[in-house]
């Protein structure tokens, strides 16, 4: 077999960090989305939520802009409050897949606990569209190059959740995918409560 040029090799190799970087995006692991619960239901559910909280679904389902500065300044506001925030895009499989239990978590703790959801590398048409089929509780910021997924060191890979303590201190990072409910709830206790 011939060995390849070192510009095909590199490039060859630049594939595979790529494809690797992107942890799997583009078949979607893991059980079916649920369908979203009705409006009513997602009222009663968050209904006596605290000021920050209620201001956050006020915004529930929106796509965002400011980039970080409007990022930076909702963790201001949220301070006193748990903060988690999912990293996805309408185009990564392992994002679609887990979405359902972010929606379900965020509409169980949603009173005392943040969701914010953070739509990178995406187009606003695609994760409108995406939006419109799994509505959840909060808001999403559009994040098209990066930047605000930055701030959590969340730029390597898709999905990638990140846990903010009541302080508005930054805990961890995770480049994963949730398979349940279970295991988000789990991590939301070890690394924001």
């Amino acid at each position: 077999m011939p060995i390849p040029p070192p510009r095909l090799a590199s490039l060859a190799s630049l594939a595979v960090l790529a494809a690797l970087a992107l942890g799997g995006c583009g078949s979607a692991p893991g059980e079916r989305p649920a369908a979203a619960p009705p409006p009513e239901r997602t009222a009663r559910a968050l209904e006596g939520s605290p000021p920050p909280l209620a201001r956050l679904h006020a915004q529930s389902n929106r796509l965002l802009g400011g980039g970080p500065t409007a990022f930076k300044r909702r963790l201001v506001e949220l301070r006193g409050y748990p903060v988690v925030v999912n990293k996805w895009a309408s185009w990564c499989g392992p994002c679609r897949a887990e979405f359902s239990h972010f929606a379900a978590v965020a509409l169980d703790e949603g009173r005392e606990v943040a969701f914010i959801g953070v739509d990178a590398l995406d187009s606003d048409r695609a994760a409108a569209e995406f939006l419109r089929e799994h509505p959840v509780s909060y808001p999403h910021y559009k994040d098209p190059d990066q930047e605000i997924a930055k701030l959590f060191r969340g730029n390597a890979s898709f999905p990638t959740t990140a846990f903010y303590d009541r302080r508005g201190r930054f805990v961890i990072s995770l480049q994963r995918f949730y398979r349940s409910e279970r295991e988000l709830r789990a991590d939301i206790d070890r690394y924001a409560r």
